[in-house]
C-alpha cells in the first residue's frame, strides 16, 4: 500500500489494515471521501498525526512566499512605470493601448488622474487570463509526469519573465514579460495539488490554509518592497526591482529543486494526458472547464457537486475581484487616501488574512469547510454594504475588517471542498481547473466592477455587489 509519500513500511501497513473498518465479508472497506469519492489515501489517523504538518507543506509554502515576494513587488510601481513608458517607448504599443484606454475613460467619464489604474488593471486582466489558460494544462501535466518537474518548469518560465522585465527597454517587451510570467503562473494551483497530496481528509483546510498565508505575507511584504524601488530615483529604478524579482525567482528554483521530494509517486500517475485537438480543447474551453470535463473517471453525482462548487468559486472571485480593483478608486475619492494611506490599508488587510487563515482556518476540521465558508460569506456581504456608503475612515476600517476575515475564510474552505473530490491521479487537473475558473473570474470581474463604479457611482456599485453576493451564498447551502 502507498501514501501521499511514498511506499508505507510494513508495520504501519498492517496497523493500518487492522485500523480499517471490516465489512461482513471480512474485507475492509475502502474510505468514503465525501458523499461518493473513494480516496483510499485518506484513511482514519490518530490525532496526534491530524496535528503534524507535512515537511513537503512547509518546502511548497516557503517556495510560494518567494515566488509571491517577487511577484507583488510590482503592484505599486505600475503608475512609475506606465511614466516612464509614456515617456521612453518607442514601440508604439503604449500609445496604442492608450488611445484605447482614454476612449473607455472618456465613455465612463474616469478622471485622467485613474488612467494608470485602469491601465494597471488591462494588465492584471491579462495576466489573469493567461493563469486562466495555462493553470488546468500545467496541473493536467502534474498528474503525469509529477509535481515536481512540471513545477519547477513554471519557475524556470517565471524567471525568465523577471529577466526579460529587466531589460525592457520599450513597452512591447515588457507586455512580453508579463504574458511570460501569466503563462507560467501555473506554480499556485500546483502549490493546491501539493496540499492535496499530502494531506488527509481531516486536516486538508490547514494546508490550503497554508497558500492563504503565503499569499498574506506575501501582499504585505512585496508591495512595501516596491514602493521603496519606486523612490530609488535612478533611471535605472525599474531595473532593480527586475533583478531582485529574478533574484528571488532564481533562489526559488535552487531550493524547490533540493528540498521538495515527490509527493505523486510514478505508480499513482495518469498514464498519459491524452492526444488530439479535442482533448487540448477540453484544458481552455470555458465551457469544459465549467463542467470539469477533463476530469475522467467520477461518477455523474461526484460530477455535479465539482461543477456546483467551480459555480460557487467562479461567482465569489468575480464580485470579490471587482471590489478589489476598485477599493483604490473608493479610499481615494471618498476618504482621500494617497498611495502611503493605501500602501497602510492593504498591510493591514494582510496581516488579518495572515492572523485569520493561521490562527483559525488551519484548526477547521473535517467536514467543516462548508459551515465554514458559508461563515465567511456571510460576513462577506455586509463588508461591501459598508464600504460603499462609509463616509469614515473609521467606518471603512470596519467592512474591510469583515472583508479581510471572510475573504480569509473563504478560498482555503472551498478549495478544500474541491480537493476531497476525484481520485489522487486527477487532483492536478482539478485543482488547475478550479485555479483557472478563479483566474477567469478575476480577468473579468474588474472590468465591469469599474463600469458600474463610474456608471452608478460607488454606493449603488458595492451595495448591488454585496447583494448578488447573496446568489453563491444560496448555491453553497445547497452544496
Amino acid at each position: 500500500m502507498t501514501s501521499r509519500a511514498g511506499i508505507k513500511p510494513e508495520g504501519e501497513t498492517k496497523n493500518l489494515l487492522q485500523s480499517q473498518e471490516m465489512a461482513k465479508d471480512g474485507k475492509p472497506k475502502p474510505h468514503v471521501n465525501g458523499e461518493n469519492n473513494i480516496d483510499s489515501s485518506d484513511t482514519k489517523v490518530s490525532k496526534s498525526d491530524e496535528r503534524k504538518t507535512h515537511p513537503m507543506q512547509i518546502v511548497t509554502f516557503l517556495s510560494l512566499l518567494l515566488d509571491l515576494l517577487g511577484f507583488t513587488v510590482i503592484l505599486p510601481l505600475f503608475p512609475a512605470l506606465l511614466d516612464y513608458y509614456a515617456q521612453h517607448d518607442t514601440s508604439g504599443l503604449y500609445s496604442f493601448l492608450l488611445g484605447g484606454i482614454a476612449a473607455f475613460q472618456d465613455y465612463l467619464k474616469v478622471p485622467f488622474r485613474f488612467n494608470s489604474v485602469l491601465f494597471g488593471g488591462l494588465l492584471g486582466s491579462l495576466f489573469s487570463f493567461l493563469q486562466f489558460l495555462s493553470s488546468p494544462v500545467t496541473g493536467a501535466l502534474s498528474d503525469v509526469y509529477g509535481r515536481k518537474p512540471v513545477l519547477c518548469c513554471t519557475l524556470v518560465g517565471i524567471a525568465v519573465s523577471y529577466g526579460t522585465w529587466a531589460f525592457a527597454s520599450n513597452f512591447a517587451i515588457f507586455v512580453l514579460a508579463r504574458i511570460l510570467g501569466g503563462v507560467s503562473k501555473g506554480n499556485v494551483s500546483l502549490a493546491y495539488s501539493i496540499m492535496a497530496d499530502v494531506s488527509h481528509a481531516s486536516n486538508r483546510a490547514k494546508g490550503m490554509a497554508l497558500v492563504g498565508i503565503a499569499f498574506s505575507i506575501g501582499f504585505i511584504i512585496g508591495p512595501a518592497v516596491g514602493a521603496l524601488f519606486s523612490k530609488w530615483g535612478s533611471s535605472g529604478w525599474f531595473q532593480v526591482s527586475a533583478l531582485y524579482a529574478f533574484t528571488l525567482a532564481v533562489l526559488n528554483i535552487i531550493y524547490f529543486s533540493i528540498f521538495f521530494k515527490e509527493t505523486l509517486p510514478k505508480e499513482q500517475r495518469r498514464p498519459s494526458i491524452g492526444s488530439g485537438l479535442n482533448k487540448a480543447w477540453t484544458f481552455i474551453s470555458p465551457r469544459a472547464l465549467f463542467s470539469f470535463s477533463a476530469v475522467q473517471g467520477l461518477e455523474k453525482k461526484e460530477q455535479l457537486k465539482l461543477i456546483h462548487l467551480g459555480g460557487v468559486y467562479f461567482a465569489y472571485i468575480l464580485l470579490y475581484s471587482g471590489l478589489e480593483f476598485t477599493l483604490t478608486f473608493v479610499t481615494h475619492l471618498h476618504h482621500d487616501f494617497n498611495s502611503l494611506a493605501q500602501g497602510r490599508m492593504f498591510a493591514y488587510l494582510g496581516i488579518v488574512m495572515a492572523t485569520v487563515q493561521g490562527g483559525y482556518v488551519r484548526k477547521i476540521k473535517a467536514g467543516g469547510e462548508k459551515d465554514m465558508a458559508c461563515k465567511g460569506l456571510i460576513l462577506m456581504i455586509p463588508s461591501f454594504f459598508i464600504v460603499g456608503v462609509s463616509s469614515t475612515v473609521l467606518g471603512l476600517y470596519f467592512g474591510l475588517t469583515l472583508y479581510a476575515i471572510g475573504s480569509a475564510i473563504m478560498v482555503p474552505c472551498l478549495t478544500a471542498l474541491a480537493a476531497s473530490y476525484g481520485p489522487k491521479d486527477q487532483k492536478g487537473t482539478i485543482m488547475g481547473i478550479f485555479r483557472s475558473l478563479g483566474a477567469l473570474a478575476r480577468a473579468i470581474g474588474p472590468i465591469f466592477a469599474s463600469i458600474a463604479f463610474w456608471c452608478i457611482g460607488a454606493s449603488w456599485c458595492y451595495c448591488i455587489g454585496g447583494a448578488l453576493l447573496i446568489l453563491p451564498f444560496c448555491a453553497l447551502l445547497t452544496f
